[in-house]
């Protein structure tokens, strides 16, 4: 077994390690400390060297977002944290927001030490309300040890943290139309550059804005504590993908739950780690990243579990948030492909035609397949309406929609005749397979 040090949970078993007191008796704070006496672009260069990607999906290098923010502050500067965690399979940023608020607060002043913004935004889920009271207790509890507020630690700067609680939108996920809804706008996408201006140059309020994920800015702590160079030692697979990653681990394994885990490991060790397959069963397929990641084939097993080694050794679109949902030969995927594709219908923004519109014939579609009134032809339509949708809307909620639909119909054609020729009596309870 690869050895999986604890960077981001090494304290997670403290008891009251989410109040500053506690947070601080155990190192808390001081990395803040050690980043304000660097220079910001000096902070950006150890992330750089660290090879420090996003993590809430997308992967793109942390440092490229930041050097792209104008190194002025003529003009208020703005961090947002996309704490919107509505991915199915997801849950890492609920974790570590309930267990180790100071860590997301401590990342968020390092960050905005680095990007030069005097004030930031923190997103959460409408949803995670308990996720939300944890955090602005620690924000309340660092603002009275002066590490937010005004000339912070006699610094000259200011570091104002605020918390914004959307209305349950899983679009609002999408860093554009987080932004419009922070603003009290609609939450929709927005044109993307070249069509538009880089967020980091005119975002929220027209001002530079830089959306990270509540673990990538976390992860700036064990950055700064051991040193760029340091970081990015730690890893078993690509040189691309360093450090450790928290994986949100659910379906049928023995131990669910959130784990750190060097990236790279292989995804046969990720497995074993949460107890493998649940016990006298055997492994169908899995998630790896998400629901809109597609599903992937039980086999190859003993592949490095990163960005680079999903995609290139699954059918799947990668690593994305990191929800891996475990399915064993139990599981019916038609219906569960069909609660996908509701949830999925259910959540789009509608701006786009091809987004909704599709996908409203999708959510109709597979509705009559698991009534037991499915056609044959069903299945070409099906793949029909999802090439229709692929690369033709703004944001990336068309693609995550169909990903899971298309790798369902790659895997198991075979499944879909059977239920289709099966009618009512393929009809399965999802309730019985602890779905």
């Amino acid at each position: 077994m690869s050895e999986q040090p604890q960077l981001l949970y090494k304290h997670r078993h403290v008891p009251g390690i989410n109040t500053i007191d506690v947070w601080m008796a155990h190192g808390g704070y001081e990395n803040f400390k050690k980043a304000l006496a660097m220079e910001p672009d000096a902070v950006i260069e150890e992330v750089k060297v660290s090879g420090l990607r996003g993590r809430g999906g997308a992967g793109f290098p942390t440092h490229i977002k930041w050097n792209a923010v104008p190194k002025n502050r003529d003009v208020e500067h703005y961090l947002i944290i996309n704490a919107d965690e509505g991915e199915p399979g997801t849950a890492k940023d609920r974790d570590l927001m309930n267990g180790l608020p100071h860590l997301l607060v401590e990342g968020c002043l390092i960050s905005m030490h680095a990007i030069r913004a005097s004030k930031c935004y923190i997103y959460i889920r409408g949803e995670y309300i308990e996720p939300w009271k944890s955090v602005q207790k620690a924000i309340n509890e660092a603002y009275e040890k002066g590490f937010c507020g005004k000339n912070v630690l006699g610094s000259g700067l200011d570091f104002d943290i605020y918390t914004h609680l959307g209305a349950g939108a899983y679009e609002c996920g999408e860093e554009s139309a987080l932004m419009s809804s922070l603003m009290g706008e609609r939450g929709m996408p927005r044109m993307k550059p070249p069509a538009a201006p880089l967020p980091m140059i005119s975002g929220a309020w027209k001002r530079p804005s830089v959306v990270n994920n509540v673990e990538t800015v976390s992860t700036l702590l064990p950055i700064i504590e051991l040193g760029g160079a340091k970081y990015a030692e730690i890893g078993y697979g690509s040189p691309r993908s360093r450090g450790t990653k928290l994986f949100s681990i659910s379906g049928h394994v023995e131990k669910p739950g959130v784990y750190e885990i060097v990236l790279g490991t292989p995804f046969s060790e990720v497995l074993e780690l949460c107890g493998g397959v649940r016990k006298g069963h055997t492994l169908k397929t899995y998630i790896p990243g998400g629901s809109s990641m597609g599903f992937a084939p039980p086999t190859p097993l003993d592949y490095p579990f990163d960005y680079e080694g999903i995609p290139a050794n699954t059918k799947t679109l990668g690593l994305g948030s990191g929800g891996l949902i475990v399915f064993d030969e139990t599981t019916p995927i038609v219906p569960i492909t069909q609660r996908l594709v509701d949830f999925y219908h259910h959540e789009s923004c509608g701006k786009c035609t091809p987004c909704r519109e599709g996908l409203n014939w999708l959510h109709k579609i597979y509705g009559r397949i698991v009534a037991g009134a499915g056609k044959e032809s069903d299945i070409d339509l099906i793949w029909d309406i999802c090439d229709s949708i692929r690369g033709k809307s703004f944001c990336a909620l068309g693609e995550g929609a169909i990903w899971p639909v298309m790798t369902s119909l790659l895997l198991f054609r075979d499944e879909y005749l059977a239920y289709i020729r099966g009618g009512k009596d393929a009809m399965t309870d999802l309730t019985t397979i602890g779905l």
